[in-house]
């Protein structure tokens, strides 16, 4: 998909808010929780939680700038990638194969984004740009909610019971105002997030345990 054609981009910020809210949420959700109980220093603790936050915006803002910039891939071969099928002595018609399973792939895509009604928007520097601010301040508050309970008191084990109530808090109103905005059912959409909560959780306390 080329800069200059048509395809999925950032609508505005409430698909910013549903990209990068959850995901610094669940993210310091799950770090916060594994090294809380480890022997590290106040100091410690903070340093590295504020570069995992600071790290995983700049990811995601890198992710949601190039999501928006779109690439190359026009769901067909190109010369380039047949010549490297052919480096690696492959069969034309295996390649012929392969170029046609590409563009069946690209049509099904297609006809998907039609039954959806999927709108479909020009790159737009300005548009992308503001798109990846925007999904990364929500990505920073998504992790605040989760670590701030740790910036607000020392006592670390009693700041991880209010970290978890907050966050799982925080999941069931986003998923609410998520079923607003797409007309989803609001209690599978809250069901969904409080499960990927709890995984996450558990996970997060399996992992505390084994290191």
């Amino acid at each position: 998909m080329g800069r200059n054609n048509q395809g999925i981009r950032s609508s505005g910020w409430k698909t910013d808010l549903m990209i990068g809210f959850p995901d610094g949420l669940l993210l310091l959700l799950f770090t916060t929780q594994v090294l809380h109980t480890k022997s590290l220093t106040v100091q410690a603790f903070y340093t590295i939680h504020l570069l995992i936050l600071g790290l995983g915006t700049l990811l995601i803002m890198l992710a949601v700038f190039r999501a928006n910039r779109g690439d190359d891939d026009e769901g067909v071969m190109t010369e380039e990638e047949q010549q490297k099928l052919e480096h690696l002595d492959i069969s034309q018609q295996t390649i012929a194969h392969i170029s046609d399973e590409m563009q069946r792939d690209q049509q099904q895509w297609e006809n998907t984004l039609k039954a959806e009604n999927v709108q479909l928007q020009k790159f737009g520097l300005i548009h992308a740009l503001r798109s990846t601010l925007v999904t990364g301040i929500f990505f920073l508050i998504g992790g605040l909610i989760a670590f701030f309970p740790y910036l607000a008191q020392e006592n670390f084990n009693s700041a991880s019971g209010v970290s978890l109530t907050l966050s799982l808090i925080s999941l069931l109103v986003f998923a609410w105002f998520k079923s607003q905005l797409t007309g989803q059912r609001t209690f599978w959409l809250a069901f969904r997030y409080m499960l990927t909560g709890g995984l996450v959780i558990l996970a997060s306390y399996l992992i505390a345990i084994a290191i």
